[in-house]
């Protein structure tokens, strides 16, 4: 055992210092690397790590940080109803709009992209809008009015369905279907834009060599051909599609209010805004912070396994 341990860590050194002589090597490419390195390290990874320490202590902005170890995440598992809702109700919009939504953007970019180009373009712009267009889920606000003059409520009294206005954004039994079909809508586009680039860069050489080797119709070139050469985008589209969905807040909020009804409507990160910027209590909101960020690299590599088998 002794020798086991000893040849491992003599492996190891070797190759510490392997790297080391690399990395001198390489020093230009570290320094052209240098800018970007120290932004993504300063924005990302060092609040990150901040979440982490803070989400073991007490800390209301006022007072230094007080360590309490797992307390909040106690306090969240075990005490925090609301959590819980926010966390069932998280789970299930991106079981929902994330699957239907990456799946959807893929199939409109496939189908987009057999038309002649200058339509090709004109359908990008359109789908992609949403997307850029912050405050569109508005509309959507103004079609399900809670009065006789929504059009939704004014469609439905014409046929005869219902017999007076339904309050779609107070009834807990409508707020959170209808925000599932605007972060539908509204996440459909960025996907969709980097489905569309990657179906314009395989090679068209690919396909005639495909049907030379026995594939037989559309739906065999997209399985052997076409997918396997979109992976990159394929993992792209389905982290931009696992952080849309997790990061559900503004629609909820603008349509639904703060808080909604019966908490039907509350994510994870409603839940993580009214902890730290409503009632400052930075400790609890850094604990929620961190469920909502292993939440998602747990989901991010379920999907990477998953896509590893495209093509095979």
């Amino acid at each position: 055992m002794k020798e086991y341990f000893r040849k491992y860590f003599m492996l190891k050194k070797h190759n510490f210092k392997v790297g080391v002589k690399k990395a001198k090597r390489a020093k230009m490419c570290y320094l052209f690397l240098a800018p970007y390195a120290i932004l993504f390290i300063t924005f990302f990874v060092l609040p990150v790590i901040t979440s982490i320490f803070f989400s073991f202590t007490y800390y209301n902005i006022l007072e230094k940080p007080r360590f309490i170890g797992i307390q909040n995440y106690l306090s969240l598992i075990l005490e925090d109803d609301v959590f819980l809702v926010g966390i069932k109700n998280t789970l299930l919009i991106a079981i929902v709009t994330g699957p239907l939504g990456y799946i959807m953007s893929f199939l409109f970019a496939w189908l987009i992209n057999e038309l002649p180009r200058w339509i090709r373009t004109i359908a990008v712009v359109v789908f992609y809008a949403p997307s850029i267009a912050g405050n569109l889920y508005v509309i959507f606000s103004v079609f399900f009015r809670g009065d006789a003059y929504g059009y939704a409520n004014a469609l439905l009294m014409d046929l005869g369905i219902i017999n007076a206005p339904i309050l779609w954004f107070i009834n807990p039994t409508y707020m959170l279907p209808i925000c599932m079909v605007v972060i539908l809508w509204m996440s459909l586009g960025t996907g969709f834009l980097s489905f569309v680039a990657g179906l314009q860069g395989v090679d068209r050489a690919q396909f005639e060599a495909g049907y030379m080797d026995g594939v037989k119709n559309r739906w065999q070139e997209l399985w052997y051909i076409t997918l396997p050469n979109m992976k990159p985008m394929l993992l792209f589209g389905a982290v931009m599609s696992i952080t849309q969905a997790f990061g559900v807040c503004d629609v909820t909020m603008a349509l639904c209010g703060y808080p909604s009804t019966d908490y039907a409507a509350r994510t994870i990160v409603t839940h993580l805004y009214d902890y730290g910027f409503s009632r400052f209590e930075m400790g609890y909101a850094s604990a929620i912070a961190v469920v909502l960020f292993l939440m998602m690299i747990l989901c991010n590599k379920a999907i990477q396994s998953m896509l590893r088998r495209v093509g095979t």
